[in-house]
């Protein structure tokens, strides 16, 4: 029922939704057609899975492309690209419309209301003190333009997830009142941030790019000339991946919460209340052990928090501090 006060914390009116929709890119009607192709022979006469037939059909069309010329070939592919642009952001605006449709967050006394849908209406209740943590993300393209989700997790499955999205297309600024009404604080210009160790991003380079470079002595000897340029190539894009990941991959502590960031081109950061996780602990593996780094594994219900490559004197500090906020309060005296 409507008639409980509440107060609109993040809607999407339809110019939005039409926004959304054009940076949801998708290509799943293929996968769709994919799937009906297995019933086309109950009502053609023709074994859709003969090799032969695509191969004849191939053939025709091989004979046909060359008679167009590179200007006619070129326009051809052009004009794929373009069709293939437009059944995606098609088919992402319909996805959009009929999952997003009408969205609202509503804050209530009985904790956040989310109702969305066009065929299939939805309408979430979650109280505030249920939400163990957030996750803020955004994609590739949808970053260069501000635009970011916010969702909380929580141990409710909601669609299948423990993550229930509660602003799936915003700007920053229309995330922090929803991020303080769940009773967490968005990340600020004070907040101490730490980037892994520096022996990680180094060993995540070699690893990283150790196929690579390996498979180039085999290329090297058996390919023509000029192909052990591949993996050396590839090699060398992964070593600066990876170098430049790591500048992006960072943590903090505060008072009451813990942060996480990670993504050069999407970043997404996670945020948790202290007081709210269950367990902490360190891993090293044989390589960590020797090179003195740990990843720290955080207990959050409905969800996963994984800190990787700290420092392990840093990463026992964060165990300690974790530790002491988890004990601070024995939830099972509360009545």
């Amino acid at each position: 029922p409507a008639a409980e006060d509440s107060t609109v914390l993040f809607a999407m009116d339809n110019r939005r939704l039409f926004t959304f929709g054009l940076f949801e890119f998708s290509l799943a009607v293929f996968a769709v057609l994919a799937g009906l192709s297995q019933y086309v022979e109950w009502f053609v006469d023709y074994e859709i899975w003969d090799a032969d037939l695509w191969r004849g059909l191939i053939a025709e069309q091989q004979g046909w492309l060359s008679g167009l010329g590179y200007v006619g070939q070129a326009l051809g592919a052009l004009l794929g690209v373009i069709g293939l642009l437009v059944v995606g952001s098609a088919t992402g605006l319909v996805r959009t419309y009929l999952r997003d449709w009408e969205f609202k967050l509503e804050q209530t006394p009985r904790g956040f209301r989310r109702r969305r849908g066009l065929l299939t209406k939805t309408d979430v209740v979650m109280p505030a003190h249920r939400v163990q943590a957030i996750k803020i993300g955004t994609g590739l393209l949808r970053n260069r333009f501000g635009w970011q989700d916010l969702n909380f997790v929580s141990l409710a499955q909601d669609s299948g997830s423990a993550n229930h999205t509660v602003a799936p297309f915003a700007q920053s600024e229309e995330l922090e009142p929803v991020i303080r009404a769940a009773g967490f604080r968005p990340p600020d210009a004070q907040l101490d941030w730490h980037l892994a160790s520096k022996l990680y991003r180094t060993d995540s380079i070699i690893l990283g790019s150790a196929f690579f470079a390996i498979a180039a002595i085999p290329t090297a000897i058996f390919a023509p000339a000029g192909f052990v340029l591949i993996p050396l190539v590839l090699a060398v894009v992964v070593a600066c991946a990876n170098y430049y990941a790591w500048r992006f991959h960072r943590h903090a502590i505060d008072h009451t919460q813990i942060f996480a960031s990670r993504g050069l081109f999407a970043p997404r950061t996670q945020i948790a209340s202290r007081i709210k996780l269950h367990s902490v602990g360190l891993s090293q593996g044989p390589i960590a052990r020797r090179r003195g780094y740990a990843t720290v594994h955080l207990g959050l219900a409905g969800g996963i928090f994984v800190i990787p490559g700290v420092p392990i004197e840093r990463a026992r500090q964060l165990r300690h501090h974790v530790i002491e906020s988890i004990a601070s309060t024995d939830f099972s005296q509360l009545r």
